[in-house]
């Protein structure tokens, strides 16, 4: 991929970090409204990521499998950077729909 930043890449970047299972939850970290960004520019993607808890034990493994789903999708990238951000915190306000019918959080509409 060398074109660059767009709507459509946005998507794609967030389509592969899809694959990313937070392993407590057992949802993929958009889903969890964990992603706070994520650009492709000038052939470097930068994502951005807010842990559910400051004190998340699988922060690290969030990240490591995060540059790893973007780089086997994304194999021609300059570079690849995952941090941390910390404010605002998340919240659950940032699940998806379907997170939130999953867990309980929201009532599904009668057919």
């Amino acid at each position: 991929m060398s074109e660059e930043p767009t709507a459509t890449c946005a998507e794609e970047l967030l389509q592969a970090l899809k694959a990313v299972i937070d392993p407590e939850l057992g949802f993929n970290i958009v889903d969890l409204g964990l992603v706070r960004r994520a650009v492709w520019q000038d052939g470097a993607i930068e994502v951005a990521i807010t842990p559910t808890s400051p004190s998340c034990p699988v922060t690290q493994l969030l990240i490591y499998d995060a540059e790893d789903a973007l780089r086997r999708r994304f194999p021609d990238a300059r570079s690849i950077r995952v941090e941390l951000v910390w404010d605002p915190p998340w919240t659950a306000d940032r699940l998806s729909e379907e997170a939130r019918l999953q867990l309980g959080l929201l009532m599904a509409e009668p057919d």
